[in-house]
């Protein structure tokens, strides 16, 4: 049996063990999932914190979970502490880029050796809003990065993972934090992953103005940046927009003056 294949069958024993029809909720321990494995006959994962990652940002749950979800609700998984986690029914609708937006031209400022070498995943789209300044860009407010793949406890979630965190001035001398999450083309931004830096925000940076980023790889070039709210503990998006990095003599007049009358009045 294939590692996904088990995968999938230590996550339906998690859920079904403790599901009952009508339930919201569904707990279990990350300890669990030996127990999971032992009544399965399975060989243990070497990470079984991978087993739960890929359920909750890359995989979608097997049928046999989805389908006790009543219409217009879904399954995820959310941290309840130090490894303990909950199955949660949201309707909140999965984020995913819209394939209808317009598409911006950005000079690429990449410097060429790390584009050279760059992968399409989170530490290389890291690397792009970085030398691309395309944080700023976004938001409109000047930012700086303060700290790559940020590891720390949040009180009633346990350990959370922000993969950066930028902090940023507007020109009215107001202070932001901006926690970044960041996703290869084959992962996907997942809604706890936002409610869990909303959550580091009020618990860490209580003083400055929490502005929630999200950034995916489309392709190569062109990239995807949320800005997400948080309003009666649902997230949803605020704005989006996706950018191409690009030579500079790709950018046409024609190009320069789009953007020009697309300025709001």
């Amino acid at each position: 049996m294939s590692k996904q294949s088990n995968y999938e069958s230590i996550v339906e024993w998690l859920f079904h063990q403790n599901y009952s029809t009508g339930s919201k909720e569904v707990s279990f321990e990350r300890e669990d999932i030996l127990e999971a494995v032992k009544e399965l006959g399975l060989s243990r994962p070497k990470n079984l914190g991978d087993v739960i990652y890929s359920y909750r940002y890359r995989k979608e749950l097997p049928i046999s979970i989805s389908e006790t979800a009543p219409v217009g609700y879904r399954w995820i998984i959310r941290p309840r502490g130090q490894s303990l986690y909950t199955f949660s029914l949201t309707n909140q609708p999965p984020i995913a880029p819209n394939a209808a937006l317009s598409v911006i031209k950005i000079p690429d400022a990449t410097p060429g050796v790390i584009a050279k070498y760059a992968f399409d995943d989170e530490q290389a789209l890291l690397a792009k809003l970085r030398y691309n300044r395309l944080i700023d860009i976004f938001t409109g407010i000047v930012c700086y990065s303060l700290q790559n793949h940020l590891r720390t406890q949040v009180q009633g979630i346990g350990q959370i993972e922000t993969d950066e965190l930028y902090v940023g001035v507007d020109r009215s001398g107001t202070h932001y934090v901006l926690p970044i999450q960041a996703k290869g083309q084959r992962d996907r931004i997942e809604i706890v992953q936002i409610e869990q830096d909303f959550a580091l925000c009020r618990e860490r940076f209580s003083e400055l103005a929490c502005r929630a980023i999200g950034a995916q790889f489309l392709d190569k070039e062109i990239i995807a940046l949320f800005e997400f709210v948080c309003e009666n503990d649902v997230v949803s998006i605020r704005e989006e927009k996706h950018y191409r990095l690009v030579s500079p003599e790709e950018i046409t007049s024609e190009d320069i003056v789009r953007y020009k009358t697309a300025l709001p009045h």
